[in-house]
């Protein structure tokens, strides 16, 4: 029987050596409560993805993010408001992200940057809060978590004009090998989601295997971007495991190898303490 659409991916088989999943939404993918939360992270460690960073797009899911990465102590929270929801972004918003910002368990600042696909927020609006999400980065000391989307000239112009954080992660990262050596040569992090296993992504194929492993994540972006050869239907964590194990046969290298850098990269990256064992009541 061929599977329905909306059915999860079967379960992977697990990884030799558990690793992160960098970028997700656990909202998105249905968990409203710590039950929930620990739901996913449940599933996702069952193969291998043992922390999880879930990632905010509006200020209600700052706040949802910073409070579930304290449910659960595998899960961590990025915060910001996302580049298409920018065209009303007020002192109020900005002053409730400065507050979680400082939550020990957030550990970075995002997604932020530019959407030139979507027409949801002007130009000058996203330049300005990019502009205001990046001083927040520093004066925090956390990473930055950039959405880039046809906005690769942009980006790396205000990050100059800027001055970049000292820890910068392309989240989802869709260039080609120039923009990706780009990248590499400023000291910023590529995050690769299930779209870098699409046998039509060439260009971003052929840039993934470029970066080095200490300059490289992997990301769900769940609900969104489920990787081959289940392209369509809902992503959770979980399924990070596929997208190593796609990225690892890409480079001809061993699937533990790129487990373990992509552990070791998340945690410098955002200064993760390794968890020995969880405690779904919180942390």
């Amino acid at each position: 029987m061929t599977p329905r659409k909306g059915e999860r991916p079967p379960l992977p088989e697990p990884l030799p050596v558990p690793t992160v999943d960098a970028h997700t939404h656990l909202d998105a993918c249905g968990a409203k409560d710590a039950d929930g939360v620990s739901t996913v992270v449940d599933r996702a460690e069952s193969v291998g993805i043992a922390r999880v960073i879930t990632v905010a797009d509006d200020l209600a899911a700052a706040i949802w993010a910073a409070d579930a990465s304290e449910w659960d102590d595998r899960v961590f929270a990025a915060t910001a408001v996302h580049p298409t929801r920018t065209a009303k972004f007020t002192d109020e918003d900005k002053a409730v992200l400065e507050e979680l910002a400082t939550r020990p368990r957030v550990v970075a600042i995002g997604e932020t940057g530019l959407d030139y696909y979507w027409d949801y927020s002007p130009p000058e609006a996203q330049h300005d809060a990019f502009r205001w999400h990046i001083d927040l980065a520093k004066r925090v000391g956390k990473p930055l978590m950039i959405h880039d989307r046809d906005a690769h000239d942009d980006i790396m112009r205000i990050l100059h004009e800027e001055g970049a954080p000292e820890r910068v992660v392309f989240h989802c990262f869709s260039g080609d090998v120039e923009f990706a050596r780009k990248c590499v040569d400023a000291g910023y992090v590529l995050s690769f989601a299930g779209s870098v296993t699409f046998r039509n992504a060439k260009e971003l194929r052929a840039a993934a295997q470029l970066v080095p492993l200490d300059q490289m994540l992997v990301e769900t972006d769940a609900p969104y971007l489920t990787p081959h050869p289940f392209r369509g239907r809902p992503n959770e964590p979980y399924c990070a495991a596929y997208t190593l194990r796609d990225l690892a046969e890409l480079r001809g290298e061993d699937v533990g190898d790129v487990a373990a850098a992509v552990r070791d990269t998340a945690d410098r990256v955002f200064r993760l303490p390794t968890v020995t064992s969880h405690d779904s009541g919180g942390a």
